[in-house]
């Protein structure tokens, strides 16, 4: 029951994970380039420079998108009294 009380909690906050991640990276890389970043499907770019670009929004998506999520679960746990998810990693 509290995964299903909890569906609306993760895609509210993985909206704005993605919007604050968006931000944030287009920041970083008007820092970096004056250029907008390039893509695969941009055809006369360098690999490195693309490379560049990839690893440092996908390390800005899974920080924002690990941060807002832990985040909206503490926000549950204040509303419900119950934490939704595992309490501690599992030992190995």
């Amino acid at each position: 029951m509290k995964k299903v009380a909890f569906t609306p909690f993760s895609v509210g906050a993985g909206l704005i994970a993605g919007m604050i991640a968006r931000k944030t990276f287009a920041a970083i890389w008007g820092a970096i380039d004056e250029t907008e970043p390039p893509k695969p499907e941009h055809r006369d770019v360098q690999v490195g420079k693309i490379v560049l670009a990839v690893a440092i929004e996908g390390t800005i998506f899974a920080l924002v998108k690990g941060l807002v999520d832990h985040g909206s679960r503490h926000a549950f746990l204040r509303l419900t009294g119950s934490w939704p998810g595992d309490e501690r990693p599992e030992p190995e």
